[in-house]
């Protein structure tokens, strides 16, 4: 399993004893509400999601990993793959008291180059609500491209992806 370190952030796989922090970021209300995830139990759910991610890091080498600022977790971000559209996404989500400090688009400019530089993937998605005017401006500072309107789980959302082609043209500041 794969750790990376940006300018701010440790990236690194969640482990069974970050569940009840990573419970209470992935199930507070504000980042629920985005993400249309409710659990009885956050705890039992986040180490279910903690298990799929590290199964994924053993079949594909990469999963969402959690992100850590001056080792406190503050949310999860990388790569997943979406059977649904036999895709891989790059997706984020914060504690809201990280929102707006640019941590999703740093987290997110390392799982792109680890995606197309380590990996040889073709192409990453990203998807969000329309209304999530945030997330929206995370994917467009990305280089990610609108292309049309889909359907994930009975929920409406955009899709913005990049290719290996657009990203490698990108300036290395932007890749960075």
């Amino acid at each position: 399993m794969t750790v990376l370190q940006t300018e701010r952030l440790t990236l690194r796989p969640l482990v069974a004893a970050d569940a009840e922090l990573y419970a209470g970021m992935r199930y507070h209300p504000e980042v629920a509400k985005w993400l249309s995830v409710s659990a009885a139990d956050p705890v039992e759910a986040a180490l279910a999601a903690i298990a799929r991610f590290e199964l994924s890091w053993q079949q594909r080498r990469y999963a969402p990993w959690g992100l850590f600022h001056d080792g406190h977790l503050i949310g999860h971000g990388g790569l997943n793959f979406v059977p649904e559209f036999e895709a891989t996404e790059v997706l984020w989500a914060l504690h809201p008291e990280a929102w707006g400090k640019g941590y999703a688009t740093e987290m997110a400019r390392a799982a792109l180059r680890y995606g197309f530089e380590d990996l040889g993937l073709e192409l990453i998605f990203a998807i969000t609500r329309p209304d999530n005017a945030a997330s929206q401006s995370v994917m467009k500072r990305l280089g990610l491209t609108y292309r049309r309107n889909v359907v994930y789980k009975t929920i409406d959302a955009v899709w913005f992806d990049i290719n290996r082609e657009a990203f490698e043209k990108r300036t290395p500041t932007d890749r960075a």
